[in-house]
């Protein structure tokens, strides 16, 4: 790694295979600074009670290779769902992921607001904003929800700064709720940092909107895709639409240098031939090479 840049809170989405605690063994394995897991299957609705044990050696994990770490929800939850069991089980599977958030002291859960489906656009916005309200009330959760930028396919809400803003300010517990900016969702709902300019543009919009005090996490992927173009389609650093310019500016900006910033690109790549490369310490060290001393 860089000789003094590694003093940056860098990584990326660990397996827990094995137990949640062995995620941080492979996030030091690749040279992350910062880790972010699912606490449980993110194909489950359910999950497996955590035991002492495992609480305890997480907790020792993470004090020995001093990694920071946060949790990401299943995909499965749709709190904007107009079908009423859809959300009922949304909702009590979002209060195991707190659960468990809470139990090994992650500080936040990042979570995908939800598709409003065949109802309309405001009434899953609402609906949203309910479900955070009741998430707090229905227990005395510690751990910060935190809504991630989307990339507008289809009926997802949370594409724009703007849609976020509102689903804060109704839920009634703003003081409770984060953001996490995800660079190929933002892009792929039209917000460009590509340049200076573009990159000063966005941010402002997002200070005006949201509030950067609000910020506590940077997902770092490149887009398969063209700006606005709301495809979902995570990419290899330098390598998508977003190019090196986009991640120089991210990796420059004084005020992010404390937020934890969090790859989500694919693991491997095939080379020419056909062996297979881990490709999370060399998005990583392409990231921390764009630092400007």
């Amino acid at each position: 790694m860089k000789k003094n840049k590694i003093n940056r809170l860098i990584g990326a989405h660990m397996s827990i295979a094995g137990g949640p605690y062995k995620a941080f063994e492979r996030g030091e394995v690749v040279g992350c600074t910062a880790i972010q897991i699912f606490t449980k299957s993110q194909s489950q609705w359910k999950a497996r009670p955590l035991d002492d044990e495992e609480i305890a050696k997480f907790k020792e994990e993470q004090e020995r290779t001093e990694i920071f770490a946060v949790a990401h929800a299943a995909y499965l939850p749709n709190l904007a769902s107009p079908d009423n069991a859809l959300w009922k089980k949304s909702f009590e599977a979002m209060v195991i992921e707190m659960e468990r958030c809470d139990m090994l002291g992650l500080p936040y859960l990042i979570f995908h607001p939800g598709s409003h489906t065949e109802d309309t656009r405001e009434n899953g916005i609402e609906r949203v904003a309910r479900s955070l309200r009741e998430l707090y009330e229905a227990e005395n959760f510690e751990v910060a929800l935190t809504l991630e930028t989307t990339a507008g396919q289809g009926t997802n809400l949370g594409s724009s700064f703007e849609e976020l803003a509102e689903i804060i300010e109704k839920s009634g517990v703003s003081e409770k709720l984060k953001v996490c900016y995800d660079t190929c969702h933002t892009f792929a709902a039209g917000y460009d940092i590509r340049t200076e300019e573009t990159y000063e543009k966005t941010w402002g919009k997002f200070d005006k909107t949201i509030g950067r005090e609000r910020l506590v996490a940077v997902h770092l992927n490149d887009s398969k895709y063209e700006l606005g173009k709301r495809r979902d389609r995570h990419e290899h650093i330098g390598e998508g639409s977003i190019g090196l310019d986009g991640f120089r500016n991210i990796m420059n900006d004084k005020k992010l240098i404390k937020i934890p910033m969090i790859l989500e690109t694919p693991k491997g790549k095939k080379t020419r031939d056909g062996s297979d490369i881990e490709m999370d310490p060399v998005n990583i060290e392409k990231l921390l090479d764009l630092i400007e001393d």
